[in-house]
């Protein structure tokens, strides 16, 4: 018999088994495969531990295009790829043996259907290169096509699943949705009662960590590269350069120093011994991360390994034996790290938080009660707050990069995070969107709290399997970044978010109030769980593939935006003044639109970076005034930068080093922490503003858009600035802490009786969508530029003015575009959540980006871009001649296309035309 559960329940499901503590005693069959047999501490496959050292000391060189510290799979692939794009200057330094730490005891599975392109891409990219080592070397890559089997308890899960198929459609991963019938004959040996569904990625498998980084080194050799192992590492020398940048210098080993301008650190759990010298803090913390190898099971030769997500629970195949591993709710954390001597090492197992395993692949596959364990593996694993690996450029040291912290996943995204550190080292830019990997992702005040570090790592090491809802929040580390209003929006019902570090506001219900409370570990390491938990309620409200619970609610707020206005809190934004005798010269060579300009100007604008791709969307304001920057340090004139706060920090990493990279005597004032930016949007926000400054007038020949000024809001000084990110008239208001108070208080009762509400960032973006403005990080990225964005308007490619990015620019606008990005409508009520498969007139063309319902229009919008199947340019009359499909987990829903949003294509609810 089948069952499903319905919705959100499977939330509960999980949290529930995060709650649960396991011993032996508790589970028969555990205790019983124990005794069946005396279970060794070792991999169950050959490794290279007891090889040798390299022996050619003799041969030590002195200097180096690039070092790499660390001979795991990480290293290897870094070594390989840079000499694979002509870096063969380059070195690699193991103090033990290739694979040394955490790559030699790996479980070495790769599954390519992801939830995100990035992360696909990367894994495909191993996929590929397991392929062509063999060829380029004579080495078997330790690949073996076993194939992968994800199970389904769930119609929750299952629909998950379908949307990963969809994806993978487009991303070239070739799977089946099988039913519980189908997987049966599949997979006789396993229990399907209980289970709805599964889907079959049959060309996936596992990788023998041992033959993989042999391949690697060798090909990295035959290349020009060299290798050192049995050699230490000591420590890493910087200078700082003519511009007061600190940068590599050299590496001191054991076998003497290397001069170098670049150090890849592939160190894993080690990475932070290697960097403690040179003051670099590493948001990663490292757990026991463990697996078990059984006795013979025949039944399971040559069958796909297996994910049970539900369970939290995976099971490998390697020839006739069951690897049984997963993510418990209460691994050994290992607050002081992992030993420094530590690296062929193995814990013992703690069958108390291991356990759980051992009864979840007993349901799965009974037969397993029949056998004993021969061999347990308990290695250190590090793992990130945010479930992404570190990677990249060093914000504050040019010339140190990272790769290390894969949360499990180092192995299979390990070919195609090796290629793009080394792009990253010999080109400056990586070809794919690396931001949600990027060290320069965080917030430094969030880098200075452990307990962020150690809750959020703990939590997505458990959620490791969890269902991946579109917009769940994580529930510890939080409370860290808070805005001065935070108390005053809560009591108003505000659900928050976690974005970037910062808590911003979500949606209002003022019924019910939902503080974030402080992380209970889901009841494990004899925490309280905190019960109940208004937050958890509200959040899996969104627990779902379908429309939210809270959709209703939401729309609201967007037709109130519409209708009257709506307050939004963006006080989350990165304020960044830009100063100094080179600040115009740096401003118009940092972003792609025209700055210099008189005070009092606003400009929409990019920052590119060498290759034409987008880096950030942003306003820049030109100001010469005493405004709320004057109390606070900054005074003269300046260009005044608001960024998205979810990305505000690489933002601000990469303009600081343009300014050192070309010499500009300017500085980047950071304001993010002593500001707020409040939002007034829709048809009656002129009228509250005129009731509130009567002194100011705010019609469109006065205060036209795209300008600010400075006006005084409940006593105090604010800029306002004419900008909408919503589609509607309306304006900014930033102001200093101290007044921040008082200025919303003052808005919210001028507004009162013109049907002012408190808004959050979920209508914002339905809004914003709606109209169609892009979002970074979705709609536009590192890896889109802006012509086929359609933001052509905001690079200044008429001018003879040169901008980073503009030589790019002008290759791709010769060449022609090889994608678009496309608004669609559904023709019926369908909820979208992005990465649904394109097709025009029967054939793929593409993926969504980003979904939402778009309320005034009463229709789901989706933006997505739109290649051409034959490589060619893709042209305006391409997109308008097409019949357009959207697959929704496995249904094809009609669609229609635009090349811009229906919403208000004239603009004039911008300019306050209501009629």
């Amino acid at each position: 018999m089948t069952f499903s559960i319905s919705r959100g329940k499977l939330a509960a499901m999980i949290r529930l088994q995060l709650s649960r503590q396991f011993s032996r005693s508790r589970i028969p069959q555990l205790s019983r495969l124990c005794s069946t047999h005396t279970e060794k501490k070792e991999v169950p496959y050959k490794t290279l531990k007891d090889e040798k050292g390299t022996d050619n000391s003799l041969n030590f060189p002195k200097s180096a295009d690039a070092v790499v510290l660390g001979g795991g799979v990480s290293g290897c692939s870094v070594l390989y790829h840079l000499s694979k794009l002509g870096l063969k200057n380059s070195v690699l330094i193991e103090k033990e043996q290739l694979t040394a730490g955490t790559t030699w005891h790996t479980a070495g599975l790769l599954w390519r259907l992801r939830p995100n392109e990035t992360e696909t891409l990367l894994c495909n990219i191993t996929r590929d290169l397991l392929d062509t080592l063999e060829e380029e070397t004579g080495v078997h890559s330790g690949f073996h096509m076993n194939g992968g089997v994800f199970t389904a308890m769930s119609k929750e899960r299952l629909a998950e699943y379908k949307r990963l198929k969809t994806f993978g459609e487009y991303m070239g991963v070739e799977s089946h949705i099988l039913s519980p019938e189908d997987l049966k004959q599949l997979y006789p040996i396993l229990n399907t009662d209980d289970l709805v569904g599964a889907i079959f990625s049959p060309t996936d498998g596992h990788i023998d960590p041992a033959g993989y980084c042999t391949a690697l080194s060798r090909a990295a050799k035959q290349n020009g590269a060299q290798l050192f192992t049995g050699c230490a590492a000591y420590d890493i020398e910087t200078r700082v350069d003519e511009n007061g940048k600190r940068r590599v210098k050299a590496v001191n080993t054991q076998h003497g120093r290397i001069e170098t301008d670049n150090v890849v650190v592939c160190g894993g759990c080690w990475a932070p011994y290697m960097v403690k010298s040179l003051g670099v803090h590493l948001p990663q913390y490292t757990f026991r991360h463990s697996y078990v190898v059984t006795e013979i099971i025949e039944e399971v030769k040559g069958k796909p390994s297996l994910r049970d997500h539900d369970m939290s629970t995976y099971l490998k195949v390697q020839g006739d034996v069951l690897h049984i591993g997963g993510y418990e709710p209460n691994p050994v954390i290992l607050d002081e790290g992992v030993p420094k001597d530590f690296a062929f090492g193995l814990f013992e197992l703690d069958w108390d938080a291991f356990g759980v395993h051992i009864e979840k692949a007993c349901e799965r596959i009974p037969a397993v009660n029949e056998i004993g364990i021969k061999s347990t593996v308990s290695g250190p694993e590090s793992f990130t707050p945010d479930g992404a690996p570190l990677m990249g450029p060093n914000p504050d040291i040019a010339g140190l990069f990272h790769s290390h912290a894969y949360n499990s996943g180092g192995v299979m995204m390990s070919g195609g995070s090796g290629r793009m550190l080394a792009q990253w080292v010999i080109n400056g830019e990586p070809e794919l969107d690396m931001f949600s990997y990027d060290i320069r992702r965080f917030n430094k005040k969030l880098l200075a709290s452990n307990d962020w570090l150690r809750e959020q790592s703990h939590e997505h090491y458990g959620k490791h399997y969890s269902t991946h809802y579109h917009m769940d929040e994580p529930l510890g580390g939080r409370n860290i970044m808070k805005d001065v209003l935070h108390e005053k929006l809560l009591e108003e019902g505000c659900f928050y978010q976690f974005k970037g570090g910062w808590e911003r506001p979500g949606w209002f219900n003022k019924d019910q109030i939902a503080p974030v409370l402080p992380y209970d570990y889901y009841g494990a390491y004899g925490y309280k769980k905190n019960t109940p938990n208004p937050y958890v309620d509200r959040l899996e409200m969104d627990y779902t593939f379908d429309f939210p619970k809270q959709h209703a609610m939401i729309g609201e707020e967007c037709m109130n935006a519409r209708t009257n206005a709506n307050l939004f809190n963006m006080s989350y934004f990165g304020k960044y003044y830009l100063t100094g005798q080179d600040s115009t010269e740096a401003a118009e060579w940092i972003f792609s639109n025209h700055m210099d300009k008189e005070p009092g100007s606003t400009t929409y604008t990019c920052m590119l970076n060498k290759l034409g791709g987008i880096e950030s969307d942003l306003t820049v304001s030109v100001v010469d005034d005493d405004g709320p920057q004057h109390t606070l340090g900054v005074t003269g004139k300046s260009y005044y930068a608001a960024v998205g706060g979810g990305f505000s920090p690489y933002v601000k990493a990469k303009i600081e080093n343009i300014i050192l990279e070309k010499g500009f005597n300017c500085k980047v004032h950071d304001l993010s922490h002593d500001m707020v930016l409040l939002s007034l949007q829709g048809p009656k926000s002129r009228e509250i503003l005129s009731r509130l400054c009567p002194g100011t007038d705010f019609s469109n020949d006065a205060f036209p858009f795209a300008s600010h000024q400075l006006v005084q809001v409940g006593g105090h000084k604010v800029r306002a600035m004419r900008l909408s990110f919503v589609g509607e008239l309306g304006w900014e208001l930033h102001a200093s802490n101290e007044s921040a108070l008082n200025v919303y208080e003052a808005v919210m009762s001028a507004g009162k009786d013109l049907g002012i509400r408190n808004s959050g960032y979920r209508a914002m973006d339905s809004l914003s969508m709606e109209k169609g403005y892009r979002m970074w990080h979705s709609d536009i990225r590192s890896d889109d530029s802006p012509l086929e964005a359609d933001l052509g308007f905001t690079c200044k490619l008429k001018s003879d003015k040169q901008f980073l990015g503009r030589e790019a620019l002008e290759a791709y606008k010769k060449k022609g575009l090889n994608k678009r990005l496309v608004c669609f409508t559904l023709n019926e009520p369908a909820a979208l959540h992005g990465l649904e498969t394109i097709y025009r007139d029967g054939e793929i063309v593409g993926y969504i980006r980003r979904a939402e319902y778009a309320f005034a229009l009463d229709k789901v919008i989706a933006w997505g871009y739109v290649r051409n199947p034959n490589g060619s340019a893709v042209q305006k009359d391409f997109i308008e001649s097409g019949k357009y499909q959207l697959d929704r987990m496995g249904e094809r829903l009609s669609a229609s296309a635009y090349l811009k949003s229906p919403f208000d294509m004239q603009n004039n609810r911008l300019m306050g035309i209501y009629d």
